[in-house]
């Protein structure tokens, strides 16, 4: 199985697309998480939409919008609330996992490795098999 994170963009208005991803995917739909950091002293948030594997390919997208969105218990905002009501709609519980910020790390690729390794070790999606 290929696990791999798609990034639409930081979550401004492609924040739509991944509400729409969603919804036009709710027989796929298997969570939907927020990944909430600090970078300089700022308290943002990426949010993501993890779909079931592909049948037949074992192909698993995570698309994500990363670190644009100000962590609502800090600031709350509406693209947050946007993100928690297509949830509610969708009857999945939004997942909260506090993580390390991306620009930690040297390339994106290994930051979105890091995400599914906690994504793996939490059990929200299948270790490689």
């Amino acid at each position: 199985m290929i696990q791999r994170f798609i990034e639409i963009g930081e979550g401004y208005s492609d924040i739509y697309e991944l509400i729409e991803i969603a919804r036009a995917n709710k027989h796929r739909l298997s969570h939907m998480a927020a990944f909430h950091t600090s970078i300089d002293h700022k308290e943002v948030t990426s949010l993501a939409v993890i779909l079931k594997p592909t049948d037949p390919g074992g192909f698993q997208p995570l698309y994500i919008c990363r670190e644009g969105i100000p962590n609502p218990k800090a600031a709350p905002n509406k693209r947050y609330e946007l993100f928690a009501d297509a949830a509610e709609d969708l009857n999945k519980e939004i997942i909260q996992l506090t993580v390390k910020p991306s620009v930690i790390f040297n390339e994106k690729e290994l930051y979105f490795q890091y995400l599914i390794g906690i994504l793996r070790l939490n059990h929200y999606i299948a270790p490689l098999q």
